[in-house]
């Protein structure tokens, strides 16, 4: 499972990389993004198994060239989109689709969608769990052009089983953000600590994402991709990340102005460590790629 959450954030960043023959699979797009579609049923009552198989369909399991070039899982046009866009053919030649900095934010962006536009306003008068009316409102909305758009979704949700998530509860994932203490410690079961340098963070859990982190913290998506210097903001957390609460460092606050590398990292690893900024190392040490590696053994400034 590990190496498909890794080919999915490399994918998603550099799509050249990817072969064209080396697929995700529909069980691992549901395993890579069940978490977020929970998330976003309790916020926005919209059925995760709608969500899932509406993503698995409309980007073909996260597979298609909209969904690695614009990380558009959701088929969504510009309508108005002041973002990015990119032009494909679709029901016409050269039509516009957004453009997301993540698939994250594809996933917002796509209960939004559904729960601003007037015209999906009826599908909200169904329970999460009645996913076979919302994947015919979907169709009688105009959401999609072919006329088995709802059949197909019903299909998939029930081949995978994607139903069972329509039943998760608050229980498994509360939205509702957390108040810190004085000691830091966040009821919602993440420790807020304070990092040497200065600043405050946690570490992330199985299961976490960024959109989960930043509802417990009150913070805004752009802040933490901000405050973390991972590849052009990755999607998936892993067990152990250090996910930075605030603004990293532009240098080493007390005297220790140097390191010497006792492993291979690279500057994004360097730049978690040490809470601080990646443009600052780059600019201390001369270093003029984000992605290069620093080999055991090398000394790097950090002031």
């Amino acid at each position: 499972m590990r190496s498909v959450l890794i080919f999915l954030t490399i994918c998603s960043t550099f799509s050249s990389l990817c072969a064209p023959d080396l697929k995700i699979s529909k069980q691992e797009y549901v395993e890579t993004w069940k978490h977020i579609a929970i998330e976003q049923m309790i916020q926005f009552n919209i059925p995760a198994s709608i969500t899932l198989a509406q993503g698995i369909l409309e980007s073909a399991s996260g597979n298609s060239r909209l969904a690695i070039k614009g990380n558009n899982h959701f088929g969504i046009k510009c309508h108005g989109w002041e973002g990015k866009k990119i032009y494909l053919d679709d029901d016409t030649k050269n039509e516009c689709f957004r453009v997301y900095t993540s698939t994250t934010e594809s996933f917002l962006d796509h209960s939004e969608f559904l729960k601003e536009h007037k015209r999906y306003a009826f599908l909200f008068e169904y329970a999460t769990d009645d996913y076979k009316s919302w994947a015919k409102g979907l169709k009688k909305a105009g959401y999609a052009t072919n006329p088995r758009y709802a059949d197909l979704l019903i299909n998939i949700i029930e081949d995978l089983k994607l139903d069972q998530y329509d039943r998760e509860s608050n229980d498994i994932i509360r939205p509702i953000p957390s108040i810190v203490t004085e000691s830091d410690v966040v009821s919602n079961s993440h420790l807020m600590q304070n990092h040497e340098n200065g600043v405050k963070y946690i570490v992330a859990k199985k299961g976490d994402t960024f959109y989960r982190i930043s509802l417990e913290f009150e913070l805004k998506l752009s802040q933490l991709y901000r405050y973390n210097d991972f590849n052009r903001k990755k999607d998936v957390l892993e067990t152990g990340d250090i996910i930075y609460l605030q603004p990293k460092r532009r240098r080493k606050l007390f005297k220790k102005e140097v390191i010497v590398l006792k492993e291979d990292l690279s500057l994004i690893d360097i730049s978690q460590k040490y809470a601080i900024n990646l443009k600052s190392i780059k600019k201390l040490n001369g270093f003029t790629d984000s992605d290069i590696r620093v080999a055991k053994g090398v000394i790097v400034t950090l002031r």
